[in-house]
């Protein structure tokens, strides 16, 4: 019997580590944690109170009570925070471009930490983000960091939107995801960061399939080696 993996797959938005990590996940009959998911659904959140992000206090009560679950369904996982369905709510570009404010903070970015690390701590999980595998699980068994030009990232989530019904300028989405790879490089708390030990897959001219195959056969190679030593 394999060793349960703590498999973590980073990047910049847009890069498909959301459908890789559950496609993944659901491969190797894992638990799929989507950790950026989970901080858009503090910035729901944040948005529906009218939090204002300097008020460290409101922050640490609106972190203290939260709970977050994904379900599988018949339409896919769905995300829940407080036991409110947010699943489409999160996706939106409003949130998109919050949600680096939100992770920023470092009440915000302390209770999720916590939260991952008790979802991950047996193994058994693909945990997707930004920081997973520098900061959140910085000994994971597998890292993975996926890559993608800023342009076919923005056609990617342009065509996403658009499928679900909303009207977006494909431009705009361009210089949106452009204008959130700066900001999550460049925050000061666990910044968008490869690690030194990640595998790292440029996605820009590969098909979902094809990356997952990739990643696939890093795993079985890991757990060949584990099992050469008797793991």
């Amino acid at each position: 019997m394999h060793k349960k993996l703590i498999i973590a797959i980073d990047g910049p938005s847009g890069v498909g580590k959301s459908t890789l990590s559950q496609k993944l996940a659901d491969e190797l009959d894992y638990l799929n944690i989507d950790t950026g998911a989970m901080y858009r659904s503090v910035a729901v959140l944040v948005k529906e109170q009218q939090i204002d992000l300097q008020n460290v206090e409101m922050l640490k009560e609106l972190c203290r009570n939260l709970t977050i679950r994904f379900v599988r369904s018949s339409i896919g996982e769905q995300v829940f925070v407080n036991n409110i369905d947010v699943t489409t709510a999160i996706r939106t570009p409003e949130i998109s471009q919050l949600t680096p404010q939100v992770a920023a903070q470092p009440v915000v970015r302390e209770a999720l930490v916590r939260i991952q690390r008790e979802m991950g701590t047996n193994g058994g999980v693909v945990l997707e983000g930004r920081d997973i595998g520098t900061v959140v699980f910085p000994h994971a068994d597998i890292k993975f960091f996926l890559v993608a030009s800023a342009e076919e990232r923005g056609k990617r989530r342009y065509a996403e939107l658009r499928q679900k019904g909303l009207n977006v300028d494909l431009e705009q989405t361009i210089a949106e995801i452009e204008e959130r790879d700066a900001a999550d490089r460049t925050r000061t708390l666990a910044p968008l960061k490869q690690a030194d030990d990640a595998v790292v897959i440029d996605t820009t001219h590969l098909s979902i399939d094809g990356v997952l195959d990739r990643m696939l056969q890093v795993v079985r190679n890991n757990q060949v080696e584990n099992s050469n030593k008797g793991e």
